[in-house]
């Protein structure tokens, strides 16, 4: 189950040389396609092999996203993409973000790359390997949502986000600090935004619940994803 790899994925840094079966390309393919997207947003995603990138630090292959230059699509990618992250990592492969892989035919739109390959890199053996902060700095509540979002990558480790619940609702709000936030508030805390949301999907679904919308939003100057469910 991908709520499972919550706990034990890892960012894969290094890949080796194992052959990926085109069959199991396939299947990455088709999880990826049919993933649903943030409402209202409609991000384009290929799968392709290494030699269609730059930067592919020893990687199979790479999924390569392009969007919208705005905070909606950056979050609505990195919704996508993590799910495509846990999916990988539940097969037995690894997976990475990575800013320098870059599709060698460059579009204007291109967002981010999610490579991933074989791998020797073992998966962590439970939450007392990740390196995050506290639920109380995320969050007033300590739940199995929280916690599957404390334990969401991002870029420098940075998790700017702050969680908040009512009746139906999870809220995901933008809350980076400092340096982290000055350089990342451009694309990557929205990116990150969205692999948060995704791991507070994945565990509402986890928990029997249906979700009925996930939603961008912003209110004032404050940046915000809004996750419904029944």
């Amino acid at each position: 189950m991908l709520y499972d790899v919550i706990f034990t994925r890892r960012q894969v840094r290094k890949f080796n040389t194992d052959l990926v079966e085109s069959e199991t390309v396939d299947s990455i393919a088709e999880h990826l396609y049919s993933t649903r997207q943030m409402d209202g947003l409609n991000a384009d995603f290929e799968v392709v092999p290494a030699q269609a990138i730059s930067g592919s630090q020893g990687a199979a292959f790479a999924i390569l996203s392009y969007c919208g230059n705005n905070a909606f699509d950056y979050a609505n990618v990195g919704f996508v993409l993590q799910e495509a992250d846990l999916y990988i990592q539940n097969i037995g492969l690894g997976s990475g973000w990575f800013m320098s892989a870059k599709p060698n035919n460059s579009r204007d739109d291109f967002c981010i790359a999610l490579l991933f390959g074989g791998t020797d890199v073992p998966f962590r053996k439970g939450v007392g390997e990740f390196k995050r902060k506290p639920i109380s700095e995320i969050c007033s509540e300590s739940n199995n949502i929280a916690e599957a979002v404390r334990l969401a990558p991002s870029s420098m480790n940075s998790q700017p986000w702050r969680l908040s619940f009512s009746e139906g609702r999870v809220i995901v709000e933008e809350a980076g600090r400092g340096i982290a936030r000055m350089i990342l508030k451009n694309k990557l805390n929205k990116i990150d935004m969205g692999i948060a949301s995704r791991h507070a999907v994945t565990t509402l679904e986890n928990d029997g619940k249906t979700i009925t919308r996930v939603e961008p939003v912003q209110r004032d100057k404050k940046f915000l994803i809004e996750i419904s469910y029944e």
